[in-house]
Order: structure tokens, then C-alpha cells, then sequence
């Protein structure tokens, strides 16, 4: 029997109308689809008339829903992955089916799209030859402080996640670490309130504490 093809399928990170036709038709002719969160999927699936059976697949679950999803794979079955937002794999569990799968010598197909840190970098104004992405940092001060000291040497412009919970800690950290240093943070991108704040840790600091942050943010330095 032939294995099946595991895809990865980029969806829109906020307006839903940021989907390649290609995704589009893999939804609707693969077998079976793999969402982190299926009411959030079920969202964008309603909105193209597209009905397949989904599993879920996230954090808490990822590694008994793993094992189903490759058995899946194996008896021939096509199965799309998706996560809430944007490309599966990139600060999700889709990371760890992705390499099991390869292991398992299924095949991989990528069907590219929205990716929120790209988007957030060319919105942002740095640098963008060089990059790299760090994710969410440390939720422990002590950590997040210490990997901030090592990011702060990088020639290359950072790129990283956060939420609105913790987005005034980081811009705390930031400014004693960092000092006046330009930064850019974006929310909300491809919603119907992106915002775009560049200025010094401070001067960001001092918006915020005018204007409650909402939404995910996207750090860019």
C-alpha cells in the first residue's frame, strides 16, 4: 500500500481571506485534516464550503494524536495540517508530526502562505537581509533577561512573539538591556486593527501604558 502525503498548509494569521487557492483545494481533497484548535478551523473551512473530517491536534495532545495521525499516513490516507494561524510547524507542535513523519518516509508537501513573523518583519522598517527568529522567549524573568543580553550582540535584526500579557515585561526588559534602541512592535496583522508602534522600549512603554495592548504581538529589533 502507498503511504499517503502529509501536507503542510499555510492559513490566513488574522483576515481570512489570506488563502492560496492551492490551500483551498488541498483542504477540500485531502482525507482528513489536522487542526490545532478544529472550532477554530471549522471557521475558516465553513467560510470555502469545505467539509472533512478533522482531529485535533495541539500542546496538550500532540503526542498520542501523533501517532494516529502517522498511522493515518500509513494506510494511504492524504492529511492536511494546519494550525490556528499562518505555517504549521513555526512555534507549534505541527514541528514534531512534521519530523516524525519524515522518519516514517512519508512524504512532505508544503503549501506556502501567511507566516506572521514575515509579515510582521517587512511592516517593521529594520533590516531585512539577514534575520532570525527567536520565537516566545522565556516566561521567567531571569531567563528571558539573559537570552535578551545574548540577542542584544546580534548584528542580524530579531524577530520575536508575544503576547499582550506579557508584552509591557519584555518592553521593561528591553529597555534595561537594550537602552534606546529602535524597535518595532506589530498586532493584529492582516486584522481589522493592525497597528504598527516603532520607537525606543521606552517611548513604547509609555504608549501602552495610554493604550491597554491587545492581540498577539510581533517584536522586531
Amino acid at each position: 500500500m502507498n503511504k499517503g502525503t502529509l501536507f503542510i498548509v499555510s492559513t490566513p494569521i488574522g483576515n481570512l481571506e489570506d488563502i492560496t487557492l492551492r490551500a483551498i483545494r488541498t483542504l477540500k481533497e485531502c482525507d482528513l485534516i489536522a487542526a490545532e484548535d478544529t472550532r477554530h478551523t471549522k471557521i475558516l473551512l465553513d467560510k470555502y464550503g469545505i467539509k472533512k473530517p478533522m482531529i485535533s491536534y495541539f500542546s496538550y495532545n500532540k503526542i498520542q494524536k501523533k501517532d494516529k495521525i502517522i498511522s493515518s499516513l500509513g494506510e494511504g490516507k492524504n492529511v492536511a495540517l494546519v494550525s490556528d494561524s499562518g505555517t504549521p510547524g513555526i512555534s507549534d507542535p505541527g514541528e514534531l508530526l512534521i519530523k516524525d513523519a519524515i522518519k516514517e518516509g512519508i512524504n512532505i508537501a508544503g503549501i506556502p502562505g501567511p507566516t506572521a513573523l514575515i509579515t510582521g518583519l517587512v511592516l517593521s522598517g529594520r533590516p531585512t537581509a539577514k534575520f532570525a527568529f527567536e520565537g516566545f522567549l522565556s516566561n521567567k524573568s531571569s531567563r528571558r533577561r539573559a537570552r535578551l543580553r545574548e540577542l542584544g550582540r546580534e548584528k542580524r535584526t530579531i524577530i520575536l512573539y508575544e503576547s499582550c500579557h506579557r508584552i509591557t515585561k519584555l518592553l521593561s526588559d528591553m529597555k534595561e538591556i537594550l537602552g534606546a534602541r529602535e524597535i518595532a512592535v506589530a498586532r493584529e496583522v492582516t486584522k481589522k486593527f493592525e497597528e504598527v508602534k516603532r520607537g525606543t522600549p521606552d517611548e513604547l512603554l509609555e504608549y501602552f501604558s495610554r493604550t491597554s495592548p491587545r492581540g498577539e504581538f510581533i517584536v522586531i529589533f
